[in-house]
């Protein structure tokens, strides 16, 4: 149940949007940017600022995207004419890629 200061609090920010006090803040119109990651320590949070800005991605991260962009190959593949020899050959070379990278990525996340 909200308390008096939550409703009164609400009125007051409703009444200012009516208003249009709040239409030209900065920053308006763009979405909201949270860098900092309030469950983790602090210094946790300043480790993965340093790895962040020097570029590091994670073994995930990397293992999703070569995921996706095999995904999209495959698709794209199979909307080719169908009965060629090599279009077949590279087919399969990229499910066997995909697979292989779906087993890493699984046993990445079982860790």
């Amino acid at each position: 149940m909200a308390s008096i200061f939550d409703i009164l609090a609400e009125q007051r920010i409703a009444d200012a949007i009516r208003r249009g006090e709040l239409d030209h803040l900065p920053g308006a119109g763009r979405p909201l940017v949270f860098d900092d990651e309030p469950f983790q320590s602090p210094e946790q949070r300043m480790v993965n600022r340093i790895l962040k800005n020097a570029g590091f991605v994670p073994q995930e991260v990397l293992l999703r995207r070569e995921i996706a962009a095999l995904r999209k190959a495959l698709a794209e593949a199979g909307e080719g004419e169908e009965g060629e020899g090599g279009d077949e050959a590279e087919k399969a070379h990229i499910r066997r890629r995909l697979g292989m990278l779906v087993v890493t990525l699984g046993t990445l996340l079982r860790r």
